[in-house]
């Protein structure tokens, strides 16, 4: 058993309530219509995930087949008038209201050639023909990705072709392990899917964005592509890693495996994250990568040697107990990469300038507790599904059974004192 302080718990009960009014299922069944003054965020989704029985859910939490599956979504963003920048308002019942909810207006399977078709025509209406695309992190839903997404893509603002690579997660904080096997199961698909992109002589550039567990699987594919290739695919120009659960050990090999040249590589880092504390106990290993000090050695004279832009966002104080999911309550962190994605700027250009124009301009900017917001995914335990939650009660009695008396160890997992 996992030995875990009661202030996790705490922090997990707490998120736990928050969360108990989640949203409902069939989220993504299409709506009939919506009015002029929505926006619409188009997107093709690319997924090894089972398809699901219910089209108002699309895709389970189960693996489906190694080869990849399609989707063509639509989401309609309720007016800047009835929402917050890096909100989410997802609907209390179904069909959502498209004037206060993110809905769809489009969600249907399609196969390859039509996703090629939607790439094509989509390309060419995108400045510099550039290409994003998401790898969503730990404890995800299908609904989850695609709206997280599209909040991403609309709230930045970013010129940008948007794809959304999704992989097999239960959504449910109990099925961890299986969510990190389900990383690997899909690293051979989404380095075929980042291949065939950087193959089409169309694209421009391609920026790949990932979050917490999802970090795991694009470094690997990443990595594999260097090793069958003898190299990074050029056009895969910038490589956004936040808040990755990696093993920082680990990561080294693998940032070495890539050889050069390589992308640019920005890493979102906070050194209370209280999540990938967790996650360092379980793995029982070095430190995670999200969570290093980058101005200590070795990994200071490290990454400026291997020129890793590192963003340190330990100062920033948010909603999130666990100061995992700080990078996603900054709306202003995601309007500043749409920024430099349009002006066509590395992320990387300035590591001290870039971190403390972050901090600076996220100041203030808190959200409150249970609100997934910015560029990133919510906090792994934001979230929790019915069946987890009809579960949690006898889990949660079971885990307070066995709680750590290690004073060192509550005391890391204190939560932080309140900002002067």
């Amino acid at each position: 058993m996992i030995l875990l302080s009661k202030s996790l718990v705490f922090a997990v009960l707490g998120l736990t309530l928050a969360a108990c009014a989640g949203p409902p299922d069939g989220v993504l069944l299409p709506v009939a219509g919506t009015t002029a003054d929505t926006s619409q965020v188009d997107m093709v989704v690319a997924t090894t995930r089972m398809p699901s029985d219910n089209p108002g859910n699309m895709y389970t939490g189960e693996r489906g087949r190694p080869t990849l599956s399609f989707a063509r979504i639509t989401v309609s963003i309720p007016p800047e008038t009835a929402r917050k920048v890096g909100d989410v308002q997802w609907p209390k019942r179904v069909p959502g209201n498209p004037q206060t909810d993110f809905v769809t207006t489009r969600a249907e399977m399609i196969n390859r050639d039509q996703a090629l078709t939607w790439f094509s025509q989509r390309l060419k209406q995108t400045p510099k023909r550039r290409v994003m695309v998401f790898i969503h992190g730990f404890n995800n839903r299908f609904d989850d990705a695609v709206f997280r997404f599209a909040q991403i893509v609309h709230d930045s603002g970013a010129p940008v072709v948007p794809i959304l690579f999704t992989w097999p997660s239960r959504g449910s904080l109990l099925a961890y392990g299986y969510d990190r096997e389900s990383t690997n199961y899909s690293r051979d698909a989404l380095e075929r899917l980042l291949s065939y992109l950087a193959a089409d002589p169309e694209v421009g550039e391609i920026t790949v964005l990932a979050h917490s567990m999802g970090n795991w699987l694009t470094v690997e594919a990443l990595r594999q592509m260097a090793i069958r290739n003898k190299r990074i695919a050029p056009k895969i120009q910038n490589v956004i890693l936040a808040a990755p659960d990696v093993d920082v050990d680990v990561f080294r090999t693998q940032v070495y495996d890539m050889g050069s040249p390589r992308p640019n590589i920005t890493v979102f880092v906070s050194r209370d994250d209280r999540a990938l504390s967790l996650s360092r106990r379980v793995w029982g290993s070095t430190d995670r990568l999200g969570a290093i000090d980058p101005d200590k050695e070795p990994y200071k004279t490290e990454f400026e040697r291997d020129n890793i832009t590192v963003v340190d966002l330990t100062k920033l104080r948010t909603g999130d107990p666990l100061n995992h999911g700080k990078f996603a309550e900054s709306p202003e962190v995601v309007q500043l990469i749409g920024q430099r994605l349009a002006e066509g700027q590395s992320i990387n250009d300035s590591r001290v300038g870039l971190g403390d124009h972050i901090i600076e301009a996220s100041a203030g900017a808190a959200a409150a507790v249970g609100t997934a917001a910015g560029v990133i995914v919510a906090a792994p335990v934001a979230v929790i599904d019915a069946k987890t939650r009809e579960n949690y009660d006898e889990h949660l009695k079971n885990l307070g059974q066995n709680i750590s008396g290690n004073s060192e160890e509550q005391k890391s997992l204190a939560p932080p004192p309140a900002p002067e």
